[in-house]
Parts: C-alpha cells; structure tokens; sequence
C-alpha cells in the first residue's frame, strides 16, 4: 500500500524538497503553506501522513498537529524543524508529534523516519 502524503511549510523550496525526496516510495496528494491550509487539505484528501513545519504564519506547525490528530488520531505526523527549536519539539509531541527531522533536510534520513513512522 502506498502511503498518501500531505507537505506543510510555509518555504515553497522547503515543500519541493520534501515533496521530490519522498515522491518515490510515497503519493504526495497535497502542499500547504501554514497551519490553517494544512487543516484544510487534511480533511480535503485524507492523507496517511502529514510533514509538518512547525514555525509558520497563521497557525503553528503545533497547533495544526493538534487539530489534526483531535479529528484522526491515527495519522502519522512528522515535524520538521530547524535546530534549536528544541522546546517547540516538546510542545509538538504532545500535540502528538509522531517523529520528527532536522533542517536543512537530508532526503535519506527523511525517508528512515516516515517509512519508521508508518511502519
């Protein structure tokens, strides 16, 4: 089964990236640029796993985990943050936070941790 995937960050070049590293082995089925969007398109294509930036405009990486994990408990969220943000990382795991990777991103330690998450 092919995991549908849903890329949030307010960075089009961050999304890009995301988007090409794990296009391969996942069907990317959406893009948001804020917290806000990213609600939106959740409930618009019922993506398996959401990569979520946490520092955005509108609504925060960790207050969209939470509504999101609030209507589907069961879907995969995976944080990605830039170093130092190490506090944000507490308050994303208790919003529910599935995983989470480092920026600038590494396309193979990306793929390790969603395929890990989704296993």
């Amino acid at each position: 089964m092919t995991h549908r995937v849903l890329v949030v960050d307010d960075s089009a070049l961050q999304r890009s990236i995301i988007a090409d590293a794990l296009a391969e082995q996942f069907e990317i089925v959406a893009e948001a640029e804020n917290g806000r969007a990213a609600i939106k398109a959740f409930l618009e294509h019922d993506p398996d796993l959401v990569t979520m930036d946490i520092m955005m405009p509108e609504l925060n990486g960790i207050e969209a985990t939470a509504k999101i994990k609030e209507q589907s408990p069961e879907t995969v969220i995976v944080m990605c943050t830039s170093v130092g943000q190490e506090e944000k990382m507490r308050e994303a795991v208790t919003a529910g936070a599935d995983g989470y990777v480092l920026k600038p991103i590494d396309a193979d330690e990306l793929r390790e941790t969603v395929t890990n998450a989704v296993s």
